[in-house]
């Protein structure tokens, strides 16, 4: 009478059961999700109606500090560090790596270390690595050199990079 063939099937049955209750809760979850919900549990607003109640908030003027006053403050020590990030890829020994070596590049002509090939990019751009070049460079070099081999992203902290150029600098 109850075997186990009628298990095996009760078991499949019930399995499949629940099986179509979650692909059709995963389709309408595609199909009405509003996505309206944020990180802390709170749903978003669709349209925000303003009353003139608020005053507005006060906005904060950032002052900008030029790179020349940044690198006049500089921490080599601290330059030292970030440059940690571009040991895998250049050396300071005098010797090139994937990426040239950078002892005495501050003042350098660009692409002028012999023995490595360049990107088109950066071969023809003119003139020398001053910290200003450096600067644009190292805050994102495929946008300061649009097809340049180098795929580090970048330092986005103007601090880091017065901090490096001026560890580049003790290099020379």
């Amino acid at each position: 009478m109850f075997n186990t063939m009628t298990l095996t099937k009760t078991v499949g049955a019930i399995c499949g059961t629940l099986l179509i209750f979650l692909f059709a809760n995963w389709g309408a979850d595609a199909i009405y999700h509003s996505g309206g919900a944020s990180h802390d549990g709170e749903h978003a607003q669709a349209y925000i109606i303003d009353t003139g109640d608020s005053e507005p908030a006060e906005v904060e003027e950032v002052v900008e500090v030029s790179f020349d006053v940044l690198l006049a403050s500089a921490d080599v020590g601290k330059g030292e560090k970030v440059f940690n990030k571009c040991k895998a890829c250049h050396k300071v020994d005098g010797s090139n790596g994937t990426g040239p070596h950078l002892d005495g590049v501050v003042d350098r002509d660009i692409a002028s270390v012999a023995d490595y090939g360049f990107s088109d990019a950066l071969a023809s751009l003119d003139g020398a690595w001053t910290p200003d070049h450096l600067n644009g460079f190292l805050e994102a070099p495929k946008d300061y050199a649009p097809g340049t081999k180098m795929s580090f992203a970048g330092l986005s902290k103007a601090t880091d990079r017065a901090d490096l150029v001026a560890y580049l600098q003790t290099l020379n």
